[in-house]
């Protein structure tokens, strides 16, 4: 009868390395800098590699104090971008032996107010979007170590901030718009309480004051299709000389807008040009297809995950924000 295989152990990699097993415990936790020799790493790691060793990592997080777990807050989970940006934390958190849960926000689609009882207890830290902050208090998350992900890096609990470039976004998008001849705008902008929506306002708004003979109009309406169709129609109507760009915050405001101009009579971009932001797939969908800002959701995941594992870490997370790209489509051209 053939004998069954056991798992090596790290008494087995000391043994093939020529080394003590404190100094194995040193190199596979990547603190021998200064106490071992990089040969002796080396030799530690191909001796464990050779043998196939694991770790045990229940017992590791034992020791550490770690559950190796962290929390992903979020507006709700069924947002297309943040699905993304929960696939890049999640790859970074797997490949450094974590896990992420998901918590959409209680104003979201979500589950009770506090799915642990104690945060604290059940987790190593926290991954929140400024959209769903106010849930961090109703699960004690901002007593943990906190990443905030489109947030004001001068508000954020003294957490540390991870953000794209929205700024530079909106600038793209408004000179894009100005190059084209557009000097009458209306911007349809997210009705929520949030830091990201608040800069796309005033980046718009500082950007457009500075040429001379622009005229702004501001709509607002809640992320949805059917809200955002309502709110441009209405604006839309309003008396006086009619907008010919309308820059929205999102691109499912901007689905509304296209709505709307059909039930106007408007034809898109002839009569009224329309941007979005996020390039969700529903962009290419639209017809015509939608010129918007492409917002990188699985590298911002990433960022704010490799972010957060910094701070556990004691490092200081790496700083400047995520580049954004404008992407020209059908539904953009100069005004009539």
């Amino acid at each position: 009868m053939a004998r069954a295989s056991t798992r090596p152990t790290s008494r087995d990699v000391a043994q093939a390395a020529g080394v003590s097993q404190a100094a194995v415990s040193l190199v596979l936790g990547e603190k021998w800098r200064g106490r071992v020799s990089e040969a002796t790493a080396d030799r530690v790691r191909e001796a464990a590699r050779d043998l196939g060793y694991r770790p045990n990592l229940a017992a590791r997080n034992l020791r550490l104090g770690r559950t190796r777990t962290v929390l992903l807050v979020v507006p709700a989970l069924t947002t297309e971008f943040f699905a993304g940006v929960y696939t890049g934390a999640a790859r970074v958190a797997s490949a450094h032996g974590f896990g992420v849960v998901l918590y959409p926000s209680p104003a979201g689609i979500g589950p009770a107010r506090d799915p642990f009882g104690s945060a604290r207890a059940a987790l190593d830290g926290v991954i929140a979007s400024s959209m769903a902050a106010d849930a961090l208090t109703a699960i004690r998350g901002d007593q943990l170590p906190l990443v905030m992900l489109d947030s004001d890096p001068a508000g954020s609990l003294g957490a540390a901030t991870v953000n794209l470039d929205i700024r530079d976004g909106v600038r793209q998008v408004a000179d894009h718009l100005l190059a084209l001849g557009h000097r009458r705008f209306l911007h349809l902008g997210a009705d929520i309480a949030s830091w990201t929506f608040e800069v796309r306002a005033r980046e718009l708004a500082a950007r457009l004051e500075a040429v001379p003979g622009t005229r702004l109009r501001t709509a607002r309406a809640p992320i949805s299709i059917e809200h955002s169709r309502a709110a441009a129609e209405t604006a839309l109507s309003a008396p006086g000389p009619r907008p010919t760009a309308l820059v929205c915050d999102d691109d499912n405001l901007a689905a509304g807008a296209y709505k709307a101009a059909r039930r106007l009579g408007l034809r898109v971009p002839d009569d009224l040009s329309i941007t979005g932001l996020d390039d969700l797939a529903l962009a290419r969908a639209l017809d015509p297809e939608l010129t918007t800002v492409r917002l990188d959701a699985e590298l911002f995941g990433e960022r704010g995950m490799e972010a957060l594992l910094a701070v556990l870490d004691g490092r200081t997370p790496p700083e400047g924000d995520i580049p954004v790209e404008l992407v020209v489509r059908g539904s953009t051209a100069p005004p009539r």
